[in-house]
């Protein structure tokens, strides 16, 4: 199984289970974060989803090249983007707190899941980073969008995105990306983290939650992530691209 899900007093726990290929993520890890988010949709015994992943290096290496590089034209990269952009969106506009619990490096799509969540804790030897622009792609999954509503400052946001590279946890602290940076263990700083928000009741939570998705609503937010999905996708069957990936491949080989 790729992935691990967990519900313990409320906090439901999805770890990405690839730690071989640094959690990347591939069709299975879509789906498990699929049903975790229709299974928090549907039921009310959920106060907090958290999302992580496996071992101590990696949070979430993007999309998994080594599965994805087959997709060649626009249309069928569309079709990979857009199914992870819908369930990015269904994971931003959940109705409870989510949590980008970040024991390990989180680049390329694995930052956008980590953007697309309420809350980042960043493990502070962790770096994180939009790393899309060094193989001549855009943030696909709908990232870019999500970091321009976060509340950072459009120049480092855009900077974040243009930069193309790993940022270090306290860059991402200072920036505002990162809400804390922690030492040592990763429920540690979870359970001091959520200690406060666990004593109000859910009905606040959601309550709150709504009065931002009420703004993403009125500025048509789902539409504005597939045209940034289907950006990339134009971007992924250029040469550019292509070549990049197989750059890529093959120095992870050697």
């Amino acid at each position: 199984m790729a992935y691990i899900i967990d519900k313990q007093d409320g906090i439901l726990t999805f770890t990405i289970d690839r730690e071989e290929k640094r959690n990347a993520v591939n069709d299975q890890v879509m789906d498990g974060l699929q049903e975790v988010i229709t299974y928090i949709q549907t039921n009310d015994d959920v106060r907090f989803l958290v999302i992580t992943g496996a071992g101590e290096k990696s949070f979430c290496s993007g999309g998994d090249l080594s599965v994805f590089h087959a997709l060649e034209t626009e249309e069928q990269a569309f079709g990979m983007l857009s199914k992870m952009g819908k369930i990015l969106y269904d994971l931003a506009t959940l109705n409870v707190p989510t949590i980008a619990l970040i024991n390990g490096a989180a680049v390329g799509g694995g930052c956008e899941i980590a953007t697309a969540c309420d809350f980042r804790l960043v493990a502070s030897h962790a770096k994180c980073g939009f790393i899309q622009g060094t193989l001549a792609i855009t943030s696909g999954w709908g990232g870019g969008t999500y970091l321009f509503e976060r509340g950072l400052r459009h120049d480092r946001a855009l900077k974040m995105l243009i930069d193309a590279k790993p940022y270090e946890a306290e860059l991402l602290y200072e920036i505002g990306w990162a809400m804390r940076v922690f030492e040592g263990d990763k429920q540690l700083a979870l359970d001091d983290f959520i200690a406060n928000m666990r004593k109000i009741h859910p009905s606040v939570h959601q309550a709150y939650k709504e009065i931002e998705l009420r703004k993403w609503r009125e500025r048509n937010m789902y539409e504005r992530v597939m045209d940034e999905v289907r950006l990339c996708a134009k971007l992924w069957e250029s040469e550019a691209h292509h070549e990049a990936v197989n750059n890529f491949l093959t120095k992870t080989k050697k």
